[in-house]
Formats: structure tokens, C-alpha cells, sequence
């Protein structure tokens, strides 16, 4: 944590970019087990790295899951689930998900469309709720920014949830983005690497310097 913002570093595929993470002051390290994804780490090459990563919390970042991967997911050691999802998926799908793992390591992230708002059935399912950039064929990862503003609406209105402020962050815009937004918890990735899955040392640490600058004013 720096200066009370807590940071989730994500699509790690490696030991040295996770302990690098840590370094810097990551809380979460993110790891995506979505096989579309450039950053895609399969539960056993997790698992090969899992004994060495840093005593911090993992997150297993996936899309519209099974029950039955997540379970795996939560067996492999992982203590929050972030689940991507389209916004128009039955909430039966939505409430397996919370059952599955409970609604404490929960964190949603649909794929909200402008102009539409989170329906007050979902609220109750998960802690966590990550608003990423909208793209219509991509579940997250596009490296944009996002709608700051409602994201502070969402955040104003409902401080007892754990938003997450993700889509495009980097070490440029980040005090940008707390300024507008009042975020407590971010969530960063293509904005701090060299290629997809491998990250800039030099970009997190400014990132992580840029936080305590905007965070400590």
C-alpha cells in the first residue's frame, strides 16, 4: 500500500516480475488464466511459481468461468477471483459464481456498455467491483482509460463495495485518475510493461512514485 492506495499489479508471468511488484508496494499480484489473453498463465504454471511468489494476495483473473475452474482456481491458493462478463449475462450465472467462492473474494468486472448502469441485484454478490475501460469484443486489457466519473459516482454512492479503478493506467496519468476519482484501489498492467505479460521495471517504479506523489499531497 502507498499512502493508503492499495495497487493490484496484473497479468504477472513471471517470479521476478512479481517479486518487483511486492517492491514497489503492490498489495495484489494479478494473474490472468484466460487462454485469449497475451498474458495467459495456466493453473500449472502458476503453480510451478506459486511456492516462490511474494506473501502477498493472489487474484485469479478469468472470464464467464465454470464453477468448476473456479473451484480449481480457489484450490490452486488463489484468494480473490476477478471475473470479467459480459453485462447481460443471467444473475443466476452471477450468483453461481459468488456461491462458488463466496462473495467476500468476489470481485466483478463486467463489460458495461455507456450509459448503463450496474443493476442493484449485483451488488450483493461480490466485495469487490473492478470498472474497467468498455470495449465491445474485449474483456478488459485494452490499455484505455475509462469513465473516471462514474466511477466516483459509483464509488460515492456506494463506499461500503471495494471499487477498483483499472483500464489504461500508467505512470503518466495515474495522479490524473485519483485526482478525478477518489479511487482507493487501482488496478494496473499494460501501463507499466515492455510486451504483454513482461513488465518495465523502470515504468513500475514510477508508477509506484507517482501514486505516493499524488497520494501524499
Amino acid at each position: 500500500m502507498i499512502e493508503g492506495i492499495h495497487i493490484k499489479v496484473c497479468g504477472l508471468t513471471s517470479l521476478v516480475d512479481a517479486a518487483f511488484a511486492e517492491a514497489c508496494g503492490a498489495d495484489y499480484l494479478g494473474f490472468v488464466l484466460y487462454p485469449k489473453s497475451p498474458r495467459y498463465v495456466s493453473i500449472e504454471q502458476y503453480l510451478s511459481m506459486a511456492g516462490s511468489l511474494p506473501k502477498r494476495p493472489r487474484v485469479a483473473v478469468t472470464v464467464e468461468p465454470k464453477t468448476e475452474a473456479l473451484l480449481a482456481m480457489q484450490e490452486a491458493g488463489f484468494g480473490h477471483f476477478q471475473v470479467h462478463f459480459r453485462h447481460d449475462l443471467p444473475v443466476s450465472r452471477i450468483e453461481s459464481w459468488a456461491h462458488a467462492v463466496g462473495s467476500e473474494t468476489l470481485w466483478l468486472a463486467p463489460r458495461l456498455p455507456p450509459g448503463v448502469d450496474i443493476p442493484e441485484s449485483w451488488l450483493g454478490l461480490s466485495r469487490g467491483i473492478v470498472l474497467d475501460t468498455f470495449d465491445p469484443s474485449l474483456f478488459g486489457g485494452t490499455g484505455r482509460t475509462g469513465d473516471w466519473a462514474t466511477f466516483r459516482r459509483y464509488q460515492r454512492s456506494q463506499p461500503g463495495k471495494t471499487w477498483i479503478l483499472s483500464g489504461g493506467l500508467s505512470p503518466e496519468n495515474v495522479g490524473e485518475a485519483l485526482a478525478k476519482t477518489g479511487a482507493r484501489v487501482i488496478d494496473v498492467n499494460s501501463g507499466v510493461e515492455s510486451s504483454p505479460g513482461v513488465k518495465d521495471h523502470a515504468r513500475l517504479r514510477a508508477f509506484a512514485a507517482a501514486v505516493h506523489t499524488s497520494a501524499g499531497r
